[in-house]
């Protein structure tokens, strides 16, 4: 295939065959990229181009070569994706972390990978040396980017070191070879780390979905497109191919979600297609009503990864100043990429609709969907809990390291996501809980929907059901401080839930996609880590 042939599904050859296009893109971003810092905030296709050619040369300098493994462990940016573009372009496997969980954890998931080459953000470097910590074995050469530090461990180099030697051959692998390692989400311990091909992450569906022109639900060449996303994880291999494809007028990458950083970057380039992750947007609730007019161009709103709730939808929804905005959710899995859709208007989400319609979708394109008892494994009937299975050709080819993990989450060519779920009527499913946080006879995910649009003041509130007692609400409040009478007006007509405890936002465990822990949360607030749930498919 030629560079101007059909959009290639391959990352190695992604960034190249977009800057020889006649329609391309301009990425914004909110800070220089970590492995150009010099560089600045404005990337053209040639440019993108330019840097991925760059950085391959650099890896190459440094001993990588086709068929090795490289582990790229960085602060959150846009060059993740032309990291793992590089290192494909030689031929070698990238294995992309976000470092937000321990330093303890990055380096089981790097020994889990053997890799040949480690690209370290300076930040983990200096984390992981206050723990004491050496993230590689000491055969695998580091390189450190990021911002300086005082003192790399010895042996450490930097891209200025590699810098000017000889250029890097381009051996790009096929369609159904190995391409690219992300990480799973990580809510119950330590990520899993996922293989995928080119064909598995961008170019089957549902990946390869977004890049076909639906009228309101893909990108125009007109559109201001922004995202705030892990650049870590398999999302943005298919995001990537879809945006440069579809060649939006301005590509804005959001690598801080902090609110005074997204406020000024939606102040600065007023988008018209928005996507970020679920709990994200809930946070940026706040900002939607302070400055509605940061939003009030979004035609398109997206997010992924995890159910999202109606508050949410309604606030984003309502802050647009669009006739008719329309949010397009999907859940997914890094394992099998998409796995149900939905789309929501003001309508859909307005208060007092009789059933959450935030959790229930619609099976992804190409997808297969089975709900079966988690004991007998037989199917479910209409309106009856059971694992929810999926089959697809987008399914990942293993875990690195943990290749019996993987198999026993098969059965047959169905895969196990380890949610439960049930049948909804007109196809659409519901998804209720991870089997692992499973409340019998109720969805925790629900509750938690009716207690934010009870609750005014609170940014997020997580039940934890507990095996033989009341579920635990855990709630983040705006002041910290909740009213007992407001409280009880909440759960009026809720099961019987236990006292609520409140815990800042900032002090709840979250995964780099910005789910909580709820593991985690339940050892910080409980003391204990006893689950109703088996978690046997988590």
């Amino acid at each position: 295939m030629g560079l101007l042939g059909p959009p290639p599904y391959h990352i190695g050859r992604l960034f190249h065959w977009h800057a020889e296009r006649r329609r391309q893109t301009v990425v914004h971003l909110d800070r220089p990229l970590d492995v150009a810092p010099d560089g600045g905030t404005v990337y053209d296709a040639a440019a993108l181009a330019d840097t991925v050619t760059e950085l391959a040369d650099c890896l190459y300098a440094a001993g990588l070569r086709a068929g090795d493994r490289v582990v790229i462990a960085k602060d959150n940016h846009f060059d993740m994706p032309l990291l793992a573009a590089a290192a494909a372009r030689i031929g070698a496997l990238p294995v992309m972390i976000a470092p937000i969980a321990s330093a303890e954890t990055v380096q089981t998931m790097i020994g889990r990978a053997q890799p040949a080459l480690l690209v370290a953000g300076t930040r983990l470097l200096a984390r992981a040396a206050e723990a004491g910590l050496k993230l590689a074995d000491p055969r695998v050469r580091t390189i450190a980017v990021g911002a300086p530090v005082d003192e790399l461990p010895a042996g450490t180099l930097t891209l200025a070191d590699l810098r000017g030697g000889a250029a890097a051959p381009v051996r790009i692998g096929g369609a159904d070879e190995p391409m690219v390692s992300t990480h799973t989400s990580g809510t119950t311990g330590v990520p899993k780390m996922v293989l995928h091909t080119a064909a598995t992450a961008i170019g089957r569906f549902p990946p390869r979905m977004e890049r076909c022109r639906i009228p309101f639900l893909t990108t125009r060449h007109s559109d201001v497109t922004a995202a705030a996303v892990s650049f870590a994880h398999i999302r943005v291999m298919a995001w990537t191919a879809s945006q440069l494809k579809m060649a939006p007028r301005k590509l804005v990458a959001i690598s801080d979600p902090d609110l005074t950083v997204v406020e000024r970057m939606l102040a600065e380039h007023r988008p018209t297609t928005l996507e970020a992750m679920p709990n994200m947007f809930q946070r940026w609730e706040a900002l939607a009503e302070r400055r509605p007019e940061l939003f009030s161009r979004v035609r398109l709103f997206v997010s992924t990864f995890d159910a999202v709730h109606p508050r949410t939808l309604r606030t984003m929804l309502n802050a647009s100043g669009r006739r008719f905005p329309v949010w397009g959710w999907g859940l997914g899995q890094s394992e099998v990429t998409g796995i149900t859709v939905n789309l929501f208007t003001r309508r859909t989400v307005r208060p007092g609709v009789r059933r959450d319609p935030s959790t229930t979708g619609w099976p992804a394109a190409a997808v297969r969907v089975r709900i079966v008892d988690p004991e007998t494994g037989r199917r479910q009937p209409r309106g009856r809990p059971g694992l929810l299975l999926i089959a697809t050709r987008a399914r990942c080819l293993t875990y690195l390291g943990e290749d019996d993990r993987y198999q026993a989450k098969l059965a047959g060519r169905w895969w196990n996501t380890g949610d439960l779920a049930e049948r909804a009527g007109l196809g659409r499913i519901r998804l209720l809980d991870r089997e692992v946080d499973m409340l019998p006879g109720h969805s925790c995910l629900e509750l938690e929907s009716l207690l934010l649009d009870r609750l005014p003041d609170a940014t997020d509130v997580t039940v934890l059901a507990l095996p033989g007692g009341r579920p635990v609400p855990v709630l983040c409040m705006r002041d910290d401080r909740l009213d007992p009478e407001q409280w009880r007006e909440a759960t009026r007509g809720l099961p019987d839930l236990d006292t609520p405890r409140l815990v800042p936002w900032d002090e709840v465990p979250r995964t780099a996609t910005w789910k909580v822990r709820r593991l985690a949360l339940q050892e910080k607030v409980l003391g204990t880590s006893r689950t109703p749930g088996s978690g046997r498919w988590t």
